[in-house]
């Protein structure tokens, strides 16, 4: 079975240490830390220390996805605390306003292909022109991102076959037309097939549904999951 997990932040918004639990009570290894607010990140950092990632094979932490030009040298002075422990950080490529900063985190740094209401990183032309200035940077695969961008998968085929090198982390759920995260649908399912062969089955599959408020439970969700990555179903 492929390696997957959940973001912390879909389980339970700022409780990390509730959400970890409940990953580990299921045997799963796979997490993804989640500081996806500004405000979220230095009481991420300052627990560290204490949180029981020893369960975990696979830990990334996904950077804040909103703040000024201004911070982004404190934010990325932060990352240190998670680099130094060799997790990965996914960084969306709307705030990356000054990519020699984000340099210096070579492979460490993982860039993710957006939804249809930000500026940059929606298609492989934008994620190419990013990946132009941080050649070391890893990519993470939002699949319904892509999937929201365009219907058709044409788009997730093309970001996966010209990025395929560098794919170190998949995102899974379903993006609606208001870009939130909801619970995988049948449909998703279906349209998730027609790329899953074309993401090695190594890879570390997160799941961003949003089930923090009941809108699902994470044993139909990890189903959902397996189901729309099962290769042998994918279309040519």
């Amino acid at each position: 079975m492929r390696p997957i997990g959940f973001s912390t932040g879909a389980l339970a918004r700022s409780d990390f240490r509730r959400a970890l639990e409940m990953l580990i009570v299921r045997g799963m290894d796979v997490v993804e830390l989640s500081a996806l607010r500004l405000e979220e990140l230095d009481p991420l950092i300052a627990a560290l220390p204490t949180l029981p990632l020893h369960h975990f094979s696979f830990v990334s932490v996904h950077v804040p996805s909103r703040f000024a030009p201004e911070q982004e040298a404190w934010v990325i002075a932060r990352l240190r605390a998670f680099t130094d422990r060799n997790f990965p950080v996914v960084v969306h490529p709307d705030v990356v306003f000054t990519p020699a900063l984000w340099a210096p985190l070579g492979s460490a740094l993982l860039l993710e292909n957006m939804d249809k209401r930000k500026p940059v990183g929606r298609t492989l032309a934008e994620m190419r022109a990013v990946f132009s200035v941080l050649p070391d940077a890893g990519f993470c695969f939002d699949v319904g991102h892509s999937r929201q961008v365009d219907p058709s998968m044409t788009g997730a085929w093309e970001l996966l076959h010209g990025l395929g090198s560098r794919l170190k982390e998949v995102h899974l759920s379903e993006v609606n037309t208001a870009s939130h995260h909801d619970p995988v649908s049948l449909n998703a399912v279906a349209a998730f097939r027609k790329v899953a062969r074309y993401i090695p089955q190594g890879i570390p599959i997160i799941l961003e549904s949003l089930i923090d408020a009941g809108q699902s439970d994470i044993e139909t969700e990890i189903a959902r999951a397996a189901s729309a990555l099962t290769f042998e179903s994918a279309a040519a």
